[in-house]
């Protein structure tokens, strides 16, 4: 079976994990998401994940709480290791290696982020995740993913979402939204468009990184998205 990217950066949100849940991680979710992983993987497509930790907490809410927003960050960081720990969990028990990297150093469960160790695990048929965000206050998981995409050498970086693709408005409030087949990091910055926060789209764009968002509910959708099927939308260079 032919694959049109050989190397991905998957990118997760929290919200991702929470199936029809309001808080924390449900396991049913867990599961899917390893299976749709698995069959990617099954095909030689190398795979690095950065996921979010917004069903945990979310810094952008730590004001709200009396909380500063760089110790909220720093919380929200400490959550995408949970998740990471997690998905890890699950995606081992579907017989895939794997190896989690953090941004923040905590020995007694992760490795700490080494670019060249990083790829090195790539190479060698392990799934790479990469937890605790940039290691700093006030970049976004978004910005990860870009971040480590460009560092690891990624073809491309895939954005799992619950719709399926890129909207001129948001598709479950208006039903004339018009969804985009391609569009271009320009078109994306203009419009203000909510694909990745702007420093993400910043960072694809200077690196020639497109950026494919899809529904990760719809079963298959990512292994078509690796083949370089028409799924969702791409976000390339104009």
């Amino acid at each position: 079976m032919a694959m049109k990217y050989r190397r991905i950066l998957l990118k997760l949100s929290g919200e991702a994990l929470l199936g029809d849940r309001d808080y924390g991680i449900d396991p049913q979710m867990l599961r899917y998401l390893a299976g749709e992983i698995k069959t990617v993987y099954e095909q030689g497509v190398q795979i690095g994940i950065v996921i979010g930790g917004g069903n945990i907490y979310r810094g952008i809410h730590a004001k709200e709480q009396g909380i500063d927003k760089v110790t909220g960050d720093y919380m929200g960081m400490l959550a995408t290791v949970i998740n990471a720990l997690a998905l890890q969990n699950v995606l081992e028990k579907h017989q895939i290696p794997t190896r989690l990297q953090t941004a923040i150093m905590m020995q007694q469960i992760a490795e700490p982020f080494i670019r060249r160790r990083a790829i090195r695990h790539l190479e060698k048929g392990r799934i790479v995740l990469f937890g605790a965000g940039t290691g700093s206050p006030y970049f976004t998981t978004d910005t990860a993913a870009s971040l480590r995409a460009i560092e690891i050498n990624a073809e491309v970086i895939i954005k799992a979402t619950k719709v399926d693709g890129v909207y001129d408005a948001d598709p479950l409030k208006v039903a004339t939204a018009k969804k985009f087949a391609t569009i271009t990091y320009e078109e994306v910055l203009k419009l203000g468009l909510r694909v990745m926060d702007l420093t993400a789209i910043t960072l694809a764009k200077e690196n020639g990184i497109p950026i494919v968002v899809y529904n990760l509910q719809n079963p298959g959708d990512l292994l078509r998205v690796v083949q370089g099927e028409s799924v969702g939308t791409t976000v390339v260079a104009a």
